[in-house]
């Protein structure tokens, strides 16, 4: 049936109205749902409706989507001007174009599928002052509509390059990524039917972030869901261009011309996700099999695996668990394994299988490997099919007692000293955070604890600030050591510390003020002391630096200038044999190794 249109429909004729501030459905979302009888009007634009059948489901049209109803309109006296019930052929059409009367699309977006209901549109929703064929002007009309169906239309690329029409919604929520490995079908054909690109009956699988035929194709596949169906209508900028396609003689299809705009029926099958571990593109994870649950083994996690390592040749150099073979239990971040495998056994859930592709950064690096099967050379990049067998996870701060969370901070605690003596800072700074987070503020202790658990939250404050200098973080160093001096405003450590980070930083007034305040606390501590003479060094070098930039300046000033020039020459060179010159040390006291065990160093304790 044709689409009956009436004078000035279109539904963005009225959103400028005052009288439409809102949309009419709102009120009906955030109302109790309609009964069967009861009537209701939609927002301020005096639109009725009337529930005569409950629909199916929760879900409702929104403008854009292809809706297919029957309607019978009618006027207040049961005059009928116009209905689909007459010749047995439903109408569809494109919601928010007021293709039938623009009030009736507002209406139709609260209904869901199987619904019937009673509109009521006031003159200015309906056919207005000019009326129309059995609608004399002015008029009150009614549509009595039942919703059979619709497609949800989407334009992907909001500029009508790419326009989806779901025929089939997929499983699930989630949606491939650019990294992900994908199974599609298609066919594609011009506007006259001709196919001209086509999958084998299995489909054809490929990376997302690899491309495939078009460019439409990737970017509608990344809003799809697994089993969802669609119709694709592309525009040549997103299809071939201008340039066309030449014919394909291997596979038999035609040409396409230049500027051909493509018709699309698309199925993402399946799709494998893949997991950019390391998040520098050098360890990839391709989930071959889901694993079970929400939670993965972490890091800490006591892990059972069973794998087949490969090199990229397909050299098969290790199996553990595999053929008989007994599986490998190791503690995940406790460089018992290789890093690629370290890192990605702690993203996984138990029974999860996987491939794992990694760089030799995170493998064996520049070294030769002499493993179970083959020697791996240097340099090599190797994969790993890993099946997770089974997990034990540390227990959470929340799931101990008191007594226990002290304990499990004094174990991190120690097991960071041993990184950190190893020059393993990364790590030595995890395992120090990790153990303040047993004794955290939030966390419930008796009076008789809170000291010990309050000096242990300093130690691992102050060791961790230690770390973030060896790191040359010189901003978490400031951020720790300030942690501390919340607590204990003297405490010279961390006066020391955060001095070294504001110099480091080039932030000489704060430093000056942190060393001053530790002098004050400790007058002869000699550390202190030798950083206070680095500090003057410093200032020395910053001033001369501002005397020769201020000296610049006022020449450029005037010409007339070399009387104050010429004091303040005489100015600067008694200030340089006033002052004696200190070398300047490359780095801050606490890194040279004659510092290990003094007052400055690690609490081991």
């Amino acid at each position: 049936m044709a689409v009956e249109k009436g004078k000035g429909t279109n539904v963005s004729d009225i959103e400028g109205e005052d009288d439409m501030d809102e949309e009419p459905g709102e009120v009906i979302e955030s109302a109790p749902p309609l009964q069967v009888g009861e009537e209701r009007v939609l927002g301020s634009s005096g639109i009725k409706k009337k529930l005569l059948k409950m629909g199916v489901s929760w879900e409702t049209p929104d403008f854009g989507d292809e809706v297919t109803v029957n309607y019978v309109g009618t006027l207040l006296d049961g005059k009928k001007f116009c209905s689909t019930r007459d010749s047995d052929e439903p109408l569809t059409f494109k919601l928010g174009e007021g293709q039938v009367a623009k009030g009736l699309d507002h209406g139709i977006i609260t209904m869901k599928k199987g619904e019937c209901a009673l509109f009521t549109l006031p003159p200015d929703f309906g056919y207005g002052a000019e009326g129309r064929d059995g609608v004399p002007p002015d008029s009150v009309i009614q549509f009595e509509v039942e919703l059979l169906s619709w497609i949800t239309v989407v334009d992907i690329c909001k500029d009508g390059g790419i326009i989806k029409k779901i025929m089939e919604k997929g499983q699930r929520n989630e949606r491939p990524s650019d990294l992900d490995e994908v199974l599609v079908k298609y066919q594609v054909t011009l506007v006259d039917g001709t196919i001209v690109a086509k999958t084998p009956e299995e489909g054809i699988e490929f990376y997302v972030k690899d491309g495939h035929l078009c460019s439409a194709l990737t970017k509608a596949i990344v809003t799809m869901t697994k089993g969802e169906k669609v119709k694709l209508i592309v525009q040549p900028k997103y299809a071939f261009g201008e340039k066309g396609r030449v014919d394909v003689a291997t596979c038999g299809l035609p040409a396409v011309p230049p500027n051909s705009v493509l018709n699309i029926k698309l199925e993402l099958v399946s799709f494998k996700s893949v997991i950019d571990v390391t998040g520098d593109s050098k360890v990839f994870k391709k989930i071959l099999k889901e694993g079970e649950g929400a939670f993965v083994a972490n890091e800490g996690a006591v892990v059972t695996i069973s794998y087949t390592a490969r090199l990229e040749d397909g050299t098969i150099f290790e199996k553990k668990g595999v053929d008989g073979g007994h599986p490998l239990e190791f503690i995940t971040d406790e460089e018992q394994v290789i890093p690629g495998l370290d890192r990605a056994a702690a993203t996984m859930k138990k029974g999860e299988r996987a491939l794992l592709t990694i760089s030799p950064e995170y493998g064996f690096g520049s070294d030769v490997a002499e493993r179970d099967l083959a020697v791996v050379p240097p340099c090599s990049n190797l994969v790993y099919e890993v099946e997770m067998w089974d997990f034990i996870t540390e227990k959470a701060p929340w799931e101990l007692n008191s007594q226990e969370k002290i304990d499990a901070a004094g174990k991190k605690k120690e097991e960071g000293n041993i990184l950190f003596r190893s020059g393993k800072y990364q790590r030595a700074g995890k395992k120090y955070d990790e153990a303040v987070d047993y004794v955290s503020e939030d966390q419930p202790f008796g009076d008789d604890e809170n000291k010990l658990v309050k000096a242990l939250r300093i130690s691992c404050w102050l060791n961790g600030a230690a770390c973030s200098l060896k790191l040359n973080d010189f901003q978490g160093a400031i951020k720790l050591c300030s942690k501390v001096l919340e607590f204990e405003f003297h405490n010279v450590k961390a006066l020391y510390r955060r001095a070294q980070a504001f110099m480091e930083t080039s932030d000489l007034v704060s430093a000056d003020l942190d060393i001053k305040n530790a002098l004050e606390a400790d007058p002869q501590n000699r550390e202190v002391k030798l950083l206070q003479k680095t500090l003057r060094q410093l200032q020395f070098e910053s001033n001369k630096r501002d005397v020769k930039l201020f000296s610049n300046m006022f020449a450029k000033m005037s010409k007339d200038s070399s009387v104050p020039m010429k004091k303040l020459k005489v100015e600067k060179a008694e200030h340089e044999k006033s002052e004696e010159v200190l070398p300047v040390e490359t780095r801050c006291a606490a890194d040279s190794p004659e510092m290990s065990e003094d007052r400055m160093a690690v609490d081991w304790s």
